[in-house]
Formats: C-alpha cells, sequence, structure tokens
C-alpha cells in the first residue's frame, strides 16, 4: 500500500465513521475497488477507528472532562448532577455489549465478515432498521441508564461491517425517544471506549508483528487524514440531524448495496 492509497483510506474512514453508512463496510470496497491487499487488514482498520477516536476525544473534550469529574465525585459520594450520572452509567452499560460480542466473535470478524457480498447485504439490512426507528421516533423522552444498555445492544450490532455502529446507535436512540441530536451525540461518545480498546489493541499488534515500520508513511498518513476529517464528519452529521431525517442515509445505503451487488453478479 503506498502513501496515497493510504490517504484515501484515511478519508473513507474520517467521513464514513460518523456518518450512518459503516466506516468498516466503506473499508472493504474501498479496498476491493483499488485492489490493496494487506495482511493485517483488520489491524489497519482498527488503528484508523483509532485515529477517529482521538477525533472524538478531541471534539468532546468538555463532556469528557465532565464525566470524569463526575466519576471522581460519585466516588467520593460528593453530589453530582443527576443528569451526568445518569450519562455516565448509560455509557458504561452502553459498552458492555460490544466488548463481549468482540471478544467472542474477533476471529470470525477477521475472515468471514470481510465480504463484499455480506456488506451489502448488512447495508441493506441496517438501512431498514434505520428507517423503521425514524418511522417510530418521537423524540420526546430522555436518556437512562436502561436505554444505555439496549442503545449498546444495537450499537454491537455494528461488529458486522455494513451495519454501521453510529447508525445502529443513533437508531436506538430514536427508538427510545431521544432527539436526532442527542442520539448522534450519545452515539459518539458510546463509541470511544470501543475504538480506543480496538485501535490501541491492533496498534500493539502491529507492533509486535513488526508491521508498522513496513506500513509506517502510509499508516501515518491515514491516520492523520482520518482524524482530520472525522472532526469535520462529526461537527456537520451533529449540525445537519438538528433538522434533517437520517432518510439520506438510507438510501445512500440501499443505492450503494445494489450497486454493489450489481458489480458482483454481472
Amino acid at each position: 500500500m503506498d502513501i496515497t492509497q493510504g490517504l484515501i483510506l484515511g478519508v473513507v474512514q474520517g467521513i464514513t465513521e460518523f456518518l450512518p453508512i459503516s466506516s468498516s463496510g466503506h473499508l472493504i470496497l474501498a479496498r476491493e475497488t483499488l485492489g490493496i491487499q494487506t495482511e493485517f487488514g483488520l489491524a489497519f482498520d482498527a488503528v484508523l477507528h483509532f485515529a477517529t477516536a482521538l477525533a472524538v476525544l478531541v471534539y468532546f473534550r468538555r463532556d469528557l472532562i465532565r464525566l470524569i469529574q463526575t466519576a471522581f465525585s460519585w466516588c467520593r459520594r460528593v453530589p453530582v448532577e443527576p443528569k451526568d450520572k445518569v450519562l455516565l452509567m448509560a455509557l458504561a452499560l452502553g459498552t458492555a455489549p460490544a466488548v463481549v460480542l468482540g471478544i467472542l466473535l474477533e476471529s470470525t470478524m477477521e475472515t468471514a465478515f470481510r465480504n463484499p457480498v455480506l456488506v451489502a447485504v448488512t447495508l441493506l439490512v441496517g438501512a431498514g432498521i434505520m428507517f423503521f426507528a425514524e418511522r417510530a421516533a418521537k423524540q420526546t423522552g430522555s436518556l437512562t441508564a436502561k436505554k444505555g444498555l439496549w442503545i449498546g445492544f444495537l450499537q454491537s450490532l455494528a461488529l458486522v461491517p455494513g451495519m454501521s455502529r453510529a447508525g445502529m446507535a443513533i437508531s436506538g436512540g430514536l427508538l427510545f425517544g431521544l432527539t436526532r441530536e442527542e442520539a448522534a451525540r450519545f452515539a459518539f461518545l458510546l463509541a470511544l471506549p470501543i475504538l480506543l480498546g480496538a485501535g490501541g489493541k491492533k496498534l500493539l499488534e502491529l507492533g509486535s508483528a513488526n508491521a508498522v515500520g513496513d506500513m509506517g508513511l502510509s499508516l501515518l498518513g491515514s491516520a492523520i487524514a482520518a482524524f482530520v476529517v472525522g472532526i469535520v464528519s462529526m461537527h456537520y452529521l451533529i449540525k445537519y440531524l438538528k433538522n434533517h431525517t437520517l432518510n439520506i442515509f438510507v438510501w445512500y445505503r440501499v443505492a450503494l448495496a445494489l450497486l454493489v451487488l450489481a458489480l458482483i453478479y454481472t
């Protein structure tokens, strides 16, 4: 993989990690289109996810600092804002399903899941879930710890490429009464532990396999591109969802899935 291909993958990751269209699925399709074959494909993708996790850290730094302060105050039995306490509990419970399933399915994720046909099918399935969530959305509720857990289960569907971590978590938020903007913000915060954990683990694996040096410049360029583009993508999606539905992403997913299937079977 050369530096140009690495930058393309980084831009793809930065855009698609936060749009509800599946970053993993788009990275698989981008590799197929560019003819990129790499021994450490899943690990490379996880490093890009790590870069976009850093984008979340920067973008939500004030929220995260407040949550850390809430956690320390709570441990010391100091009164905390109920809303911050609920958000902290919802994030903790919501993270658990993806962690457990990610550990159980890791070997499958590296082999059977990295398939363009599967991506096309799950793009359609995810589009159906998002379409249903939009039709069922009330946007009159508030976040609770229990809702955070259920949103976490929906987020864990994104372990299968094509489903979309953001798409499933935002859909979960809508199904449980959150506004689109609140659902998006919670989805991005909920993704942070998974992105940091998976990316950090795979980065260590690349280092132990002496693969970092081999992919040095392309890996670094990809990560920087994913970080910068990710911040921009996240910012504009939150602004977009203040006044718009998920429908444009639903129809994009359907169109892309049909295009992929047409190219494969014709």
